[in-house]
């Protein structure tokens, strides 16, 4: 398998078939072999439905369902546990970010081990994009690392970096970070942004800030702690 898709999903239904075929048509372009993976994290819209339909219909589509909401950390976990492509693509399911910039993400693999999306002009509210503005600047602060975006969803990874992680709640915030922490290699390109097609955010300004506060810490300290050990003439990944 060339590529994976990985696609948390919360209350999407309204999204989930203009995803599918976007992220298709461009993974179509560029890879014989791919799937598009949606893990449900336990929506009550009716996406469960949908994505069975969906599901029956293309063979390209795997889906799995949690038996309840986990929060997106463990649903990106999930996915690039079930993922079977050598690189994985990361997304969220409401089409703010445009499948068609893989490409772009692509140019920098293999030198990089992971490329990190860069919203150029983020199409959100204000409120949004200071919080994100002054949470990047945190985080870089007490991490030491220079990822001017971590939180957008569009990121591509080999598989060997997918495959390193130890997911806990919240760390899906922190991807680049805990690559970098681990020997990986991390190069952060520009991407484009939209607005919402359907639907809304599932995340809170405030909420989500409070929590990433506390998990800052938590990343720091993993810094001095995560092993990264290479046996002579072998590769450590």
């Amino acid at each position: 398998m060339e590529i994976s898709a990985v696609i948390p999903v919360y209350n999407e239904k309204e999204n989930i078939y203009p995803m599918a075929e976007a992220v298709e048509v461009a993974l179509k372009k560029g890879f014989k072999n791919y799937e598009i993976i949606f893990v449900n994290d336990g929506s009550k819209d009716g996406s469960y439905e949908i994505l069975e339909e969906l599901k029956n219909n293309n063979l390209n589509v795997r889906v799995y369902h949690f038996t309840k909401n986990n929060g997106q950390s463990a649903a990106i976990e999930a996915g690039f546990k079930k993922s079977k492509g050598n690189l994985v693509l990361m997304m969220d399911g409401d089409l703010q970010t445009d499948p068609e910039d893989v490409y772009e993400l692509l140019k920098y693999i293999p030198e990089y081990d992971m490329v990190n999306g860069k919203r150029a002009t983020r199409e959100d509210g204000f409120k949004r994009k200071l919080a994100s503005k002054i949470g990047n600047g945190f985080r870089n602060f007490v991490t030491g690392d220079n990822i001017q975006d971590t939180g957008c969803p569009l990121k591509l990874f080999k598989k060997e970096v997918v495959k390193s992680y130890k997911m806990f709640n919240g760390m899906h915030r922190f991807l680049p970070t805990l690559a970098r922490y681990m020997g990986y290699k991390v190069k952060e390109v520009p991407v484009r942004h939209y607005d919402r097609l359907h639907g809304q955010s599932k995340y809170k300004v405030f909420g989500r800030g409070l929590k990433a506060f506390k998990d800052v810490f938590a990343v720091r300290w993993m810094k001095n702690r995560i092993l990264n050990w290479k046996i002579e003439g072998e590769s450590n990944v």
